[in-house]
């Protein structure tokens, strides 16, 4: 495999050692046990005695596992970290889409989940209908966390620390529109400790309304977040509240539950509006990125 993409020579940004490293790793096929320094010399077309430079810090950090006996590396369990949240977003994506099908059937909505991508979120999966127009998404398209439903489902479904970081980039990255959009955010966030989901109504499009509810998963990845949203005139906000927000909820519980494989508890509306509850430190987080 040689290498692609090579340091443009003018990009004082671009990181070479990086760039080798990831290609000593991109040398490894899924039908190779062990290779050798020459052999990743040769598919990556870098000098010998760089590979073996590379090799040496890539078995220091874990990524690489050294076989003495043949003088050759095999990969380490430690690299499937490395693509293991696209992986599980793929996976999230095809259980859900049964039921963010039935949901779009249900409701005439469109339904999605997406996971976070710097200051967006983006869809890995999508379901909608002719009835959608207006909301016209597809996998791959990016929506503002700040503003949308599925943003702010996933910021409150954040440990507090890491939603204070993410708050205070928001705040740098969108300056005088900051303002309005954290009172959006602490909004959003009364509305999931009232309701269980969040809520967006023409709040990024004016003639969109949806609801959000986040997914979290035990193995450390994610949070993840959903949506179901349609043009405004169909998606009210008494419909929103009443009946859209309650059926993404137990559509994400039902997927929650067949993650981990057991059925789905039996929720009482009280218990509904304590899902993902982020409680009194709304006002307190909100109040230390003002």
């Amino acid at each position: 495999m040689k290498r692609t993409g090579k340091k443009p020579a003018t990009d004082r940004n671009f990181v070479v050692a990086l760039s080798r490293g990831l290609d000593v790793l991109r040398a490894f096929q899924p039908h190779d046990g062990l290779l050798g320094n020459q052999e990743i010399a040769a598919r990556t077309n870098l000098p010998k005695p760089t590979v073996s430079r590379l090799t040496y810090t890539l078995t220091k950090l874990g990524y690489l596992t050294p076989v003495p006996r043949f003088e050759k590396y095999k990969l380490a369990p430690a690299v499937m970290a490395l693509g293991y949240a696209a992986l599980a977003n793929l996976g999230v994506g095809r259980l859900s889409e049964p039921f963010r099908q039935e949901l779009m059937r249900q409701t005439g909505g469109a339904c999605a989940v997406g996971g976070r991508d710097r200051h967006s979120m983006i869809y890995f999966g999508q379901a909608r209908s002719d009835l959608t127009v207006g909301v016209q998404l597809d996998v791959g398209s990016r929506i503002p966390i700040a503003t949308t439903a599925m943003g702010r489902a996933y910021i409150w479904a954040l440990p507090d620390d890491e939603r204070a970081i993410l708050l205070r980039e928001l705040r740098e990255h969108y300056g005088s529109r900051w303002p309005k959009m954290r009172d959006g955010i602490e909004r959003s966030g009364e509305t999931i400790a009232k309701h269980g989901f969040a809520m967006s109504a023409g709040e990024w499009q004016n003639d969109v309304h949806a609801v959000g509810v986040a997914l979290k998963l035990n193995d450390g990845t994610g949070p993840y977040a959903f949506n179901c949203g349609a043009p405004a005139f169909r998606f009210t906000e008494e419909r929103l509240l009443n009946d859209i927000g309650p059926r993404l909820i137990a559509m994400v519980r039902n997927i929650e539950a067949a993650l981990v494989g057991i059925a789905p508890p039996a929720q009482s509306k009280k218990q509904q509006s304590k899902n993902g509850k982020p409680g009194g430190k709304i006002a307190r987080v909100a109040e230390g990125i003002r």
